[in-house]
């Protein structure tokens, strides 16, 4: 059952082999020898006992496809992590951290029906067009999720920010950004950095900006909290937006209600 691009796009994001909800903008690229003081600056809103699978099968069961499998970090147990979810939903969840050209076929292989990039096509804070267009060619326009995760600077405008959310491309997040870039994917996924796991508000700003000037399905992720902010993000996107909550949700620790979020969903959809 598909219930549209639209509304609630669930998600499970995995660090270290466990299923987690991280503050997004405290992950640091550490790597296997990690400076004792780096880590201690991880901020971990929720960490679960349950399987990855477990999440996946929750959402196979409520008939909501195109979520997203997120590896916060390139380790051996992230990875078999991630496989065990796509396997539990073959076809229906996105998957990305740390894909490339070299490693995407093999993400789609497993079962995820897009791979979701960003760090790999910006080098030195640049978009990569090369890079890009090995993409597009290695597994298809129609299979690519382009994550444009930004921060608003000084200048008022919002700008993609890629290595673990820890550096400023030159990318601005505009109409004429998304016009661009929309030949070369399938749908935008894009997380509000600043609001991103502190349940602070949605960036309705963002929101706004993303419905009205992307050509494309888009997601937008950070700082949802309640209902009211599922139907602001609806509202303020011109019902063109998907929402994905996280930290806020029950299942992973929060108040707010996941059959309450199906519902409401659901009622989209009728």
């Amino acid at each position: 059952m598909c219930l549209g691009a639209t509304g609630f796009r669930p998600c499970i994001d995995i660090h270290k082999g466990k299923v987690k909800q991280i503050v997004g903008s405290t992950l640091q690229d550490l790597g296997e020898k990690a400076r004792e003081g780096a880590a201690a600056g991880l901020v971990t809103n929720f960490e679960s006992d349950l399987p990855s699978a477990f999440y996946a099968h929750l959402y196979r069961h409520s008939g909501l496809p195109g979520g997203h499998v997120i590896m916060l970090g390139d380790d051996q147990a992230s990875r078999a992590a991630a496989f065990e979810a796509l396997m539990a939903f073959p076809g229906g969840l996105q998957l990305g951290g740390g894909v490339t050209a070299d490693n995407a076929a093999l993400y789609l292989g497993a079962g995820a029906s897009h791979v979701i990039v960003t760090s790999w096509v910006f080098r030195e804070g640049r978009l990569d067009r090369k890079r890009l267009a090995e993409l597009v060619d290695t597994v298809g326009w129609e299979r690519l999720v382009l994550d444009l995760s930004c921060r608003r600077k000084d200048d008022g405008r919002y700008y993609v920010v890629t290595d673990r959310w820890q550096r400023y491309s030159e990318l601005a997040v505009d109409e004429g950004t998304l016009a661009d870039l929309g030949g070369s994917c399938a749908e935008f996924l894009v997380h509000g950095v600043d609001v991103e796991g502190k349940q602070l508000g949605v960036d309705e700003a963002l929101v706004r900006l993303l419905g009205a000037a992307s050509p494309l399905p888009v997601t937008y992720a950070g700082g949802v909290r309640t209902l009211e902010d599922m139907e602001l993000v609806h509202e303020a996107g011109g019902g063109r937006v998907g929402i994905t909550v996280g930290s806020a949700l029950d299942i992973f620790g929060g108040d707010l209600a996941y059959n309450a979020i199906l519902d409401w969903h659901r009622r989209l959809h009728a």
